[in-house]
């Protein structure tokens, strides 16, 4: 397993749209991406959890990533919350 921590910088948080954008990339890797937020773990493939998890800007996250790609997985997920999520 690995993690990194790092923080929302989207203005808007993860509302649908990026949440969406995150969840579909993350379901491209093989291993499990897991989001912790303020102690909860969410599956970083599902985007009703991410949605539900409120994550709002200003956020610390760290993201888990368990499997045979993780690191890549680990890499891509922290690249997208640290670039606003595309926005």
């Amino acid at each position: 397993m690995v993690s990194k921590k790092t923080t929302v910088v989207n203005a808007e948080g993860f509302h649908m749209r990026p949440a969406g954008v995150f969840a579909n990339t993350m379901s491209k890797f093989s291993s499990d991406v897991n989001l912790i937020v303020n102690g909860n773990t969410i599956n970083g493939k599902s985007l009703m959890n991410i949605i539900a998890a409120c994550i709002k800007c200003g956020t610390e996250v760290e993201v888990q990533c368990s499997g045979a790609d993780e690191n890549e997985a680990l890499a891509k997920a922290v690249e997208m919350i640290d670039s606003g999520l595309g926005e």
